[in-house]
């Protein structure tokens, strides 16, 4: 268990940050073969603030969002993220990604 109160659950032979997380997935797998969503991923990254270089030396790591879950529905694309809590790092990344990728995430 972590500090949130959620603990890592094993379904199907993946491993889900929370059962929440891993809930969702079976609904999604759902829709997914019912034809309501297409292209189901999961933890897909998105850079949000690239490697920072000064003389050819890495000063700053990227910085990066992992979504739960992306997927197709009705011809767009979603980023989806199961959120229990909403840490600052969160929203932080949440605002980088409507200001870089234009994608505002679904929080289920």
């Amino acid at each position: 268990m972590n500090k949130y109160g959620n603990r890592k659950v094993n379904l199907d032979g993946q491993v889900f940050d929370s059962v929440h997380e891993a809930q969702r997935y079976q609904e999604l797998l759902l829709l997914l073969r019912a034809g309501a969503i297409t292209d189901l991923q999961r933890q897909v990254p998105f850079e949000l603030i690239p490697t920072q270089r000064h003389n050819n030396k890495v000063i700053e790591r990227p910085v990066k969002y992992v979504a739960d879950f992306v997927y197709m529905e009705n011809g767009e694309r979603v980023v989806e993220d199961a959120k229990g809590v909403r840490t600052k790092e969160y929203v932080i990344k949440r605002k980088l990604m409507l200001q870089r990728y234009g994608i505002q995430i679904r929080e289920v």
